[in-house]
């Protein structure tokens, strides 16, 4: 029986137009409906070297399921080819096409010689959301583009993190995992972002290692590069904010890759001091309970929700109320991400929902007793009811309508510094 899915947080798999969007010189191609594109552009509040306004669509209409569209496919491939100056073109299916048998990929292997490579990802509605569209948008490259290499270049780490533009903070992030790495001596290479493009693609099979730094996303990809190119990789489960899990992030990276343990720890040692010299400016503020109370809720994807509660818990020693991951995670990855949540610091342990109705997270929220102000961090439609329970409300995950991010981060010592100032910015300012 269909049900009624109040404020969800993602978009179906052909919002993988962001994932696209986000590797330097990459253009979509759509094969979609007009609809589908539009309302996907307006979502996905960006613009850029090719601006959503202006991606080549099919725009199949009621003939073309009649008749089918791979003419208007192939037209509309050749034309982007001739007319959009890109370094790479991704072709990615609406529901329509898939459902009335186009055989895109067929379509898409006719431009194999063409100057600039083109791809083919299959991402209808149906087949999952926008999670699983980025993870289509990588098995595309690796099935489709990079080839196995026997060369291997010396410390070269292969990162994959946020699913961007879905999160606000993904390039700031990902530039902050590449400091990091660079810091005790590796060679980051990732493909998202500034000038991070095509020739960082076919650097990939290069690599010493896949570095994954997500409860989930990317998981099945950094698994097929294993089978397929032979490329190990480390897969880091909490996003690391704050002193705790960065510090812990750099030693298990360290030790994956053979780095001399001195180094990491001088590098860990300087970071930390300057991380507590700063805390310890304000102990007095953290430490008094007028300003925020000790309990706190986080709702967003699987990725931000266990990094912000390991932050919370591990470094502040706020006390977890129930927490919800609201991404729709493939159940059989479930278990595992629960058993991550039991691991923080000071015996604490967070309970954990795998939610993806939003009426449903607001009633558990109303109903929790916080024994004073709640701090919830979450979309912002958890804004409305935080405001009826007096609580504090920081804006961490999607949908981000309070704030404009350029390059922020809430990874590592810095990140953990701006989610600090983030939070008690708006807790103090309820007293003023």
């Amino acid at each position: 029986m269909a049900k009624l899915l109040d404020k969800q947080r993602y978009k179906c798999a052909l919002g993988a137009m962001q994932s696209v969007q986000a590797i330097d010189r990459a253009l979509p191609i759509l094969h979609s409906g007009p609809g589908c594109a539009q309302k996907l552009s307006e979502s996905t509040g960006s613009s850029g070297y090719f601006s959503p306004n202006i991606f080549p669509c099919t725009s199949i209409n009621e003939k073309d399921v009649v008749f089918g569209g791979v003419k208007k496919l192939n037209s509309t491939i050749e034309n982007a080819l001739k007319v959009i100056d890109a370094d790479l073109y991704v072709v990615l299916t609406g529901c329509i096409p898939e459902i009335v048998g186009d055989d895109s990929g067929e379509v898409v292997s006719r431009f194999e010689d063409a100057d600039k490579p083109v791809l083919y990802a299959p991402t209808a509605g149906f087949k999952g959301n926008n999670f699983k569209g980025h993870e289509q948008v990588v098995d595309a490259i690796i099935d489709q583009l990079l080839e196995k290499s026997e060369e291997k270049e010396k410390g070269l780490v292969n990162i994959w993190a946020d699913v961007p533009y879905q999160d606000l903070f993904w390039l700031g992030n990902l530039r902050e995992l590449e400091n990091l790495i660079k810091e005790i001596g590796l060679t980051p290479n990732t493909i998202f972002g500034y000038k991070r493009g095509i020739e960082n693609i076919k650097k990939i099979p290069k690599a010493e290692f896949n570095l994954l730094i997500s409860p989930w996303v990317g998981l099945s990809n950094v698994k097929k590069m294993e089978r397929k190119f032979g490329i190990p990789f480390l897969h880091y489960k909490t996003l690391p904010i704050g002193a705790t899990e960065t510090s812990k992030f750099l030693r298990e990276v360290g030790k994956f890759a053979g780095v001399d343990e001195k180094k990491v720890e001088d590098v860990i040692t300087e970071h930390e001091d300057y991380y507590y010299y700063l805390i310890g400016r304000y102990a007095d503020l953290f430490l008094e309970n007028r300003v925020i109370n000790k309990q706190f809720t986080v709702v967003g994807d699987a990725h931000y929700t266990l990094g912000i509660t390991k932050f919370l818990a591990n470094d502040l020693g706020l006390i977890p109320a129930k927490q919800f991951v609201v991404d729709d995670t493939p159940k059989k990855y479930r278990d595992d991400i629960a058993a991550e949540f039991k691991n923080l610091n000071f015996n604490l342990e967070a309970e954990v929902s795998f939610e993806t109705d939003g009426y449903k997270i607001h009633n558990e929220i109303k109903e929790h007793d916080y024994h004073g102000y709640p701090l919830i961090l979450g979309g912002y439609y958890e804004k409305e009811i935080t405001e009826e329970l007096k609580g504090n409300f920081i804006n961490i995950s999607w949908p981000v309508q309070d704030k404009v991010v350029l390059d922020n981060s809430y990874v590592g010592y810095t990140g953990g510094i701006r989610l600090i100032e983030d939070i008690y910015t708006v807790a103090v300012s309820r007293f003023n």
